[in-house]
């Protein structure tokens, strides 16, 4: 059995020949971010949440490596609230070159940004103290990314 390599085909380290690319950096990505969202254990794993905290952070994942993986501190400041995360993904989506690592990461950020689903209004203000921040019986459709983003942020707090 032959070694994978990161944008490999066949062994060569091209994409020539005909061969089928491998994601690797995307699939590492998305392995890392599996990991931290069944380590927290928020959310029910092959749930429509579980599924948007996965895209959203393998998104994050992705964009934010360079030569080594990112630190959770770095990871959770791109995730946090009060962060233009959506422009964030944008502007490195656009500055990247392409590949299938790229592609898979356009696929994730179009079904994140397309898919809306019904919860809880995370935006809503915060009850007056010592109420819940988030009435979960008022519920709005959002962009699956809006459901995703405080998940993979609470994920990785809890790691």
């Amino acid at each position: 059995m032959g070694a994978l390599l990161p944008e490999s085909t066949n062994g060569t380290g091209g994409t020539s020949g005909g061969g089928l690319a491998v994601p690797m950096a995307w699939l590492c990505a998305e392995y890392q971010a599996d990991e931290v969202l069944r380590t927290a254990a928020l959310v029910a794993p092959g749930s429509l949440e579980y599924r948007a905290g996965l895209q959203t952070l393998a998104l994050t994942v992705h964009l934010s490596e360079g030569p080594d993986p990112a630190p959770v501190e770095a990871l959770l400041r791109h995730t946090a609230y009060d962060r233009p995360w959506t422009s964030w993904v944008e502007k490195r989506l656009a500055a990247e070159g392409d590949g299938p690592d790229l592609a898979l990461a356009h696929t994730a950020w179009r079904a994140l940004r397309d898919t809306w689903v019904r919860a809880a209004d995370v935006d809503e203000p915060a009850a007056e103290e010592g109420g819940s921040p988030v009435d979960e019986r008022v519920q709005v459709w959002l962009p699956a990314w809006k459901l995703g983003l405080p998940l993979a942020h609470l994920s990785l707090y809890l790691r």
